[in-house]
C-alpha cells in the first residue's frame, strides 16, 4: 500500500496562489494617449526582431502546477508498504552437550526398530528429531571427548544443525570423557546470551577422566550464571572398567545444583522420551515482533520533474524554431 512519510508537505500546494494574493505583480497606471484606429494602423506591422510578446497560455499554466505538485509529491516522501512481517525472538538459549569418546562405539543401545546399534547412533537419531522440532529456541552444540568443541554455536538453522550432527563418529575428539571441561566450555558460551532461559541437555555415557575443573565445581558456577542443566546417562553403572562406568551420582549432583533433572535411557524411545519431557518442563513462547518493510518512492516523482523539464525545454525549443521557419518562408 502507498504512504506518505511527509503528508504536511502537501498543504503547500496553494502556496504560489497565497503568493499571487498577498504579493500581486506591480501594475502602473501612466497616461496615454487613447487611438480609435490603433488596431487599423498597427495591422500591417510585424514584430521585430528581438521583440518581446509576452504571453501566458492554459497549458503553461497547468505545466507549472504540474511541477509544483511533483515538488511537493517527492518533499512528502512516498513510499510503498508491503504486508506485515513476523517475526519470533528465541524463548530459549538451549545447548547440547554429547558424549562422542571411544565408548559411545558400544553397541548395546536399541533403536525405534528395535534393533541394537552403537550409542551415538542411537543419540543422533533422538537429537535429529530434537533440533527439528525446534522453532523459539536458539539450539547449539558441544561434542567432547578428550576436549570439548562447540560443533554449533547457538542459532536458528536447524538444518545447518542437523548436517553437523550427521557427521558425528566415536572418538573423533579422543578416548577420554572432559565431562567438567564440556561443562565450562558451554558456561562460555551463554556468556552472550540474551534470555534468561539457558539450558544444558548434557550427555555422557562414563565418568568424568581428568577435566581441568571438577564436574561439580562446574555445576555450581552455571547455576550462578543462570544456567539449568539436565543430565542425561546412557552407559552401564554396573560396569567393571572404571572409564566405562557412568558416575550416576556426579550427574545427579550436576543436576541439583542447577535446578535440572536427572534421567536414565537405555534405548532410542526412552531419550526420545527424556528430550521431549525436558522440552516440555522448560516451555516458553517468544516475544513476536512485527514490522511491515517500506520501499521509497521518493526517486519516481523526482524523476518525473527531471522528465518534464526536459520535455517542456524541448518543446519550447522546437515552438520557436518552428515559429523562425514560419517567419523565414512568409
Amino acid at each position: 500500500m502507498l504512504e506518505l512519510g511527509f503528508p504536511w508537505a502537501l498543504l503547500a500546494l496553494p502556496l504560489p496562489l497565497l503568493v499571487l494574493w498577498l504579493a500581486p505583480p506591480r501594475r502602473e497606471t501612466v497616461p496615454a494617449v487613447r487611438i480609435p484606429f490603433f488596431e487599423a494602423t498597427s495591422a500591417g506591422f510585424a514584430t521585430g526582431e528581438g521583440a518581446m510578446v509576452p504571453s501566458r497560455s492554459r497549458w503553461q499554466m497547468v505545466f507549472a502546477w504540474l511541477l509544483w505538485a511533483l515538488v511537493l509529491l517527492t518533499l512528502a516522501r512516498p513510499q510503498w508498504v508491503g504486508d506485515p512481517v513476523e517475526r519470533t525472538e528465541a524463548a530459549r538459549d538451549v545447548m547440547l552437550g554429547v558424549d562422542i569418546s571411544g565408548s559411545m562405539e558400544t553397541r548395546d543401545f536399541l533403536g525405534p526398530d528395535g534393533a541394537r546399534g552403537t550409542r551415538l547412533d542411537g543419540v543422533k537419531s533422538v537429537l535429529d528429531g530434537f533440533i527439528a522440532d525446534r522453532r523459539d529456541d536458539r539450539i547449539g552444540l558441544i561434542v567432547f571427548g578428550s576436549a570439548p568443541y562447540v560443533l554449533v554455536p547457538f542459532t536458528r538453522d536447524t538444518t545447518a544443525a542437523r548436517a553437523l550432527l550427521a557427521t558425528l563418529e566415536p572418538g573423533m575428539a579422543g578416548q577420554n570423557t572432559m565431562l567438567g571441561d564440556a561443562i565450562g566450555l558451554a558456561i562460555r558460551s551463554f556468556a552472550a546470551s540474551k534470555v534468561e532461559a539457558r539450558i544444558l541437555i548434557l550427555l555422557s555415557d562414563g565418568a568424568d577422566t581428568g577435566s581441568r575443573m571438577a564436574p561439580v565445581k562446574a555445576a555450581d558456577i552455571a547455576a550462578k550464571n543462570g544456567v539449568v542443566i539436565h543430565t542425561i546417562a546412557v552407559g552401564d553403572p554396573n560396569a567393571t572398567a572404571d572409564a566405562e562406568k557412568v558416575d550416576v551420582a556426579a550427574f545427579r549432583s550436576i543436576a541439583t545444583a542447577t535446578g535440572g533433572t536427572f534421567h536414565r535411557a537405555e534405548d532410542a524411545d526412552g531419550l526420545a522420551a527424556i528430550y521431549a519431557e525436558i522440552d516440555a518442563a522448560g516451555a516458553r513462547e517468544g516475544a513476536t515482533t512485527s514490522w511491515r518493510p517500506r520501499l521509497p518512492l521518493t526517486v519516481v516523482p523526482a524523476a518525473a520533474f527531471v522528465a518534464l523539464v526536459v520535455l517542456g525545454y524541448a518543446a519550447a525549443l522546437l515552438a520557436v524554431r518552428w515559429r523562425r521557419r514560419g517567419e523565414a518562408g512568409t
